[in-house]
């Protein structure tokens, strides 16, 4: 599944393809990918649509599309000025809300590029291009809101604030590990708490700031709260600016894993510390592999 690092390039190298473009119509063919919205209503919706921004939120990518509706005759927009004429339009703004899951994957094809396989949705753009969504498990989604009702919509709503914003602090940090009974790599994994780390990054976030994952959230000192904040936001930094992998959404190549030559504690069982020699041990924690140094990470 790809973390957040890998999302966060999914976002850039779509934002450079169709940022600008017009959706002149749409192809569903798996309906669940847009449920509850019936297939005809959401062709219907995004036909017409100018896409005007990429962004993301945790791990759901937010593509922003404007729709311009025709007013009643004799009816003003709010943006026209004193003494112009009535404005004729008015401009809608809605959000298809993405999420890839395990193998959701988007390509940039060209009008006569073959369909990939698992194509389950194909966006037509106003310059012969086409935004195809693939989906291997099947288990990606796709969600049309009204830009309005983005915040409000379940599964965002409960997001913890970003972790490269200001509301992502070690005061924030301190505030959710105190309230909680669980692990500290339990905690970390839980995205209403503490946003962007999957397993591998909170294992390395916890390897930098040399903490136990097995250790109580409530029970990390303050100090030992700035040092790991420090530390998750600088493993999901260098993810972002290492990542390597296929982000060229035109040659259809996987999104592939961010920067596992770094990896300085996942997956490496048995291998020597890279600081300190010991060997590396893994266990099943909360149902994922959990991997330290029992010298370094002791507490």
């Amino acid at each position: 599944m790809p973390e957040l690092p890998e999302v966060e390039h999914v976002v850039r190298a779509l934002r450079r393809a169709i940022v600008g473009r017009t959706i002149i119509a749409s192809e569903i063919k798996l309906p669940k990918l847009i449920s509850p919205l019936s297939v005809s209503s959401f062709k219907r919706k995004i036909k017409g649509t100018q896409i005007t921004g990429v962004s993301r939120r945790g791990k759901f990518i937010l593509i922003e599309l404007d729709y311009r509706v025709a007013l009643p005759h004799g009816r003003a927009s709010d943006t026209g000025s004193a003494g112009a004429s009535p404005a004729r339009f008015a401009t809608r703004r809605f959000v298809l809300v993405v999420h890839l899951r395990m193998t959701g994957a988007f390509l940039y094809l060209n009008a006569d590029e073959e369909l990939p396989k698992h194509a389950h949705a194909v966006f037509y753009l106003d310059n012969d291009r086409r935004l195809v969504f693939r989906d291997q498990r099947k288990f990606g989604v796709m969600k049309l809101v009204p830009a309005s009702q983005l915040a409000a919509l379940r599964g965002i709503a409960e997001l913890a604030p970003e972790p490269f914003t200001s509301d992502f602090n070690s005061d924030y940090l301190q505030d959710v590990l105190k309230r909680s009974q669980r692990s500290l790599k339990t905690l970390l994994l839980d995205q209403t708490k503490v946003l962007g780390l999957g397993n591998i990054y909170a294992a390395e976030a916890l390897f930098r700031s040399r903490i136990n994952p097995f250790k109580p959230a409530a029970k990390l000192s303050k100090q030992r709260v700035v040092l790991l904040h420090e530390a998750i936001k600088e493993v999901l930094e260098f993810a972002v600016a290492h990542l390597r992998g296929g982000f060229n959404l035109e040659a259809g190549v996987s999104y592939g894993e961010a920067f596992e030559r770094f990896w300085q504690v996942y997956e490496r069982e048995g291998e020597p510390c890279v600081k300190c020699g010991t060997r590396i041990k893994r266990a099943t924690h909360g149902g994922r592999s959990t991997y330290w140094c029992p010298k370094c990470q002791r507490r």
